[in-house]
């Protein structure tokens, strides 16, 4: 039998609740170990610190809000053209073939966290297999976060959001 290792998920298999807080706030705020990636206006962007993909980027608004009518246009506009940006980035950093763009709204629909927005930008490529779990839901990343995170910023011009 094969072994994948991936020790980075231990953390979050063995206490998935250790955040203390909401990750997006604290990120927002620039507390903690940041994966942010970009700042916008009203919304900015990171990494998802447990992805399916390199790459795999959540778009998030500054104000804590779990419920999708209470966010504005503005806010809402800001968002997208985030996410517009991610997407090029990701394009022109690791020529993705697509992308799966969402939001999970409510624990039912697979939210891990309820009380703030998010959506989630995941680049796919032809015949990738990250959909499919690989042993005990874990899934291969074949980069390191950091590295993502510093390719990522160059793409989008940013040096340390």
């Amino acid at each position: 039998m094969e072994h994948l290792f991936a020790p980075w998920r231990y953390a979050y298999v063995s206490n998935p609740d250790s955040t203390g807080g909401c990750i997006f706030c604290a990120s927002a705020h620039g507390e903690g170990e940041s994966l942010t990636l970009v700042r916008g206006e009203r919304s900015f962007a990171l990494l998802n610190r447990f992805p399916y993909t390199s790459g795999h980027t959540m778009v998030a608004p500054y104000a804590h809000v779990g419920d999708f009518a209470q966010l504005d246009g503005p806010t809402l506009a800001d968002m997208m053209q985030l996410v517009q940006r991610i997407v090029r980035a990701l394009q022109e950093t690791y020529q993705a073939h697509g992308f799966n763009i969402g939001l999970n709204l409510g624990e039912a629909a697979g939210a891990g966290i309820t009380d703030h927005l998010h959506v989630h930008v995941v680049p796919r490529w032809r015949g990738d297999t990250n959909f499919m779990t690989v042993n005990a839901g874990v899934r291969v990343v074949p980069e390191d976060l950091a590295q993502t995170c510093l390719k990522l910023r160059t793409a989008l011009g940013e040096h340390g959001a």
